[in-house]
């Protein structure tokens, strides 16, 4: 019997033949499949294109408090320490007290300030008499000054007169005059009488020479008294007048000069006077001052009511803060204790700029209570700060937050209490939406990408309304039951950015379905309170919160 043996040999011209036969049908396989293939054949996650309602609502968190309450706030200036505090919550009656503050550095400056009083009173009463003297010294003066005028126009009236000394004089001089001719007329004619006695020898030579000298001394006095009476009217008389009229006028400057020398120190002793007076009730307002300062370390109740701290009250304003209690620095004017005053409730929220354009005073409100988990309560916007939180923006300039007030229509929750307000922006009825991260922004118009064929994706001009930060309301350009792209490209298989402006045929307008269940889907605009699971699959973080791009900004539906 004979035996065969077939040996294979990988390097054998048949294995490289059947290899090539092997390869060529596999291609022809895969190029096969590629070509049938259809929509479904696109990898990626995709959302479908719903129909039904939609709520669109911003959600915020935020705390409640009550709507009237009384504010109990520190009102020493500076910064004060607490060194007691009442407990929290306890209740309280009118005057009882809440707050102690630390008074031992007033107490100090109110002993410095008593010390300046003391001072400023003696200062005070000095400048009140220094005034009188000077009053009384100016008017002295002034007088002694108009009597020396007095007495220096009495001067020249008494010498100018018509019986003044002058007339006197010149009337004197004069006489003197008239005398001392009518001597020498006597003693002329006794010389004469004595010349004709000597020659007839009745007198001698000697009696005659004494008669001789009698008529030249009379001579010599008429001579005198005449000189005199020219010398009073050409130099004395002058001399005396210009004398008694200077006297007038220095008089008389001299008097201006008081008077003003003494309006000038009564006005300088008055602003003196005065500024020790107002010094003097300068320091006496301080130290009032200072002893309300000190009575206001006690801080007592103004009406009935519980305790609530403040920092417990609006714990998302305290920052660093720490709780209120003992040995903590305040500041003056800084919120303590809340007092409130009535049942009704109110919740603080803060909207971001992003929202702002859709919330108006009057809207309902949605108001869920961490405390009371399952329940709802209702309510409306009530007040709309018109300018940002300007702590918020200090702690962080790049968020813009306005705060905003909503009233809450319940009775039994608790001032503090966290809340989360769903502010009802509007009810949309049997529209389309598709999850909001398949729309991006194309230039001025909103796109979104459906899987095309062989795989890929096609983009398709789509007009947006409303979106809830889920969901998106789609006005045109999609139809319900297509499928839309989750995360759309950046850019195409040619590297272009698809954020550039495309022109892009328009796709049917949707077509009519059966409608589906409603969906009611929270916004939240700055992502508070929300969970992983909340989000849409796929959804990034950025997109979720209100840092999301304004590239979905709609225009407000017509």
């Amino acid at each position: 019997m004979t035996t065969s043996t077939f040996t294979f040999r990988f390097n054998s011209p048949l294995y490289k033949v059947g290899a090539v036969v092997v390869a060529v049908l596999v291609i022809g396989v895969l190029f096969t499949m590629a070509r049938s293939g259809g929509e479904d054949d696109y990898s990626g996650v995709t959302g479908e294109v719903r129909r039904g309602d939609l709520t669109i609502s911003v959600t915020e968190t935020g705390n409640l408090r009550n709507r009237d309450q009384v504010i109990v706030s520190n009102r020493v200036e500076g910064q004060t320490a607490i060194i007691w505090i009442i407990e929290e919550g306890k209740v309280v009656k009118t005057g009882d007290l809440l707050v102690e503050l630390d008074s031992s550095g007033l107490e100090d400056r109110l002993v410095d300030r008593e010390i300046a009083i003391q001072n400023a009173e003696a200062s005070y009463i000095r400048a009140q008499q220094e005034l009188k003297v000077t009053k009384s010294r100016t008017q002295s003066e002034i007088a002694e000054a108009e009597l020396t005028l007095r007495f220096a126009k009495l001067d020249l009236e008494k010498y100018t007169g018509d019986q003044g000394e002058y007339a006197q004089e010149l009337d004197r001089l004069q006489a003197d005059i008239d005398i001392a001719q009518e001597e020498l007329l006597r003693a002329d004619q006794k010389y004469q009488d004595s010349r004709g006695l000597a020659g007839a020898g009745f007198i001698t030579s000697l009696e005659l020479e004494g008669d001789r000298l009698a008529y030249q001394r009379a001579q010599v006095n008429l001579r005198l008294a005449r000189g005199r009476l020219s010398l009073s009217e050409d130099y004395t008389h002058n001399r005396n007048l210009q004398q008694k009229e200077s006297d007038v006028e220095r008089s008389g400057e001299a008097l201006e000069r008081a008077r003003m020398r003494a309006h000038a120190d009564v006005v300088q002793a008055e602003a003196n006077y005065k500024a020790r007076e107002q010094e003097f009730a300068r320091q006496k307002e301080q130290l009032e001052h200072l002893r309300r300062q000190i009575a206001l370390c006690r801080i007592v109740a103004p009406a009935d009511g519980m305790v609530v701290y403040e920092t417990s009250a609006n714990p998302g304003r305290r920052g660093n803060r720490e709780p209120l209690e003992a040995g903590q620095q305040v500041r003056e004017r800084q919120e303590l204790i809340y007092l409130p005053a009535s049942e009704g409730m109110v919740a603080d929220v803060s909207i971001h700029e992003s929202a702002l354009e859709r919330v108006e005073v009057g809207m309902p409100v949605r108001i869920r209570v961490d405390a009371r988990p399952g329940q709802v309560f209702h309510g409306r916007v009530r007040r709309i700060a018109p300018m940002p939180d300007a702590q918020s923006v200090w702690l962080n300039p790049d968020l813009t937050v306005y705060s905003t007030e909503i009233t809450v229509e319940a009775n039994n929750l608790r001032t503090g209490m966290s809340c989360q307000a769903e502010i009802i922006v509007e009810e949309l009825t049997d529209i389309y939406y598709v999850p909001i991260q398949s729309v991006v922004r194309r230039g001025t118009q909103h796109v979104v990408f459906v899987p095309g064929a062989r795989g890929g994706l096609q983009s398709r001009t789509v007009e947006i309304g409303y979106d809830n930060n889920r969901v998106v309301h789609i006005r045109s350009g999609l139809e319900v039951g297509e499928r839309v792209a989750l995360a759309p490209p950046l850019s195409d298989q040619m590297g272009r950015d698809l954020s550039e402006p495309e022109e892009v045929a328009d796709a049917p307008e949707p077509a009519e379905v059966p409608k589906e269940a409603p969906v009611d889907i929270q916004r939240t605009e700055r992502g508070q309170g929300e969970t992983r699971a909340e989000r849409p699959p796929g959804e990034r973080r950025g997109e979720w919160n209100g840092e999301r791009s304004e590239r979905l900004r709609p225009a407000p539906e017509s």
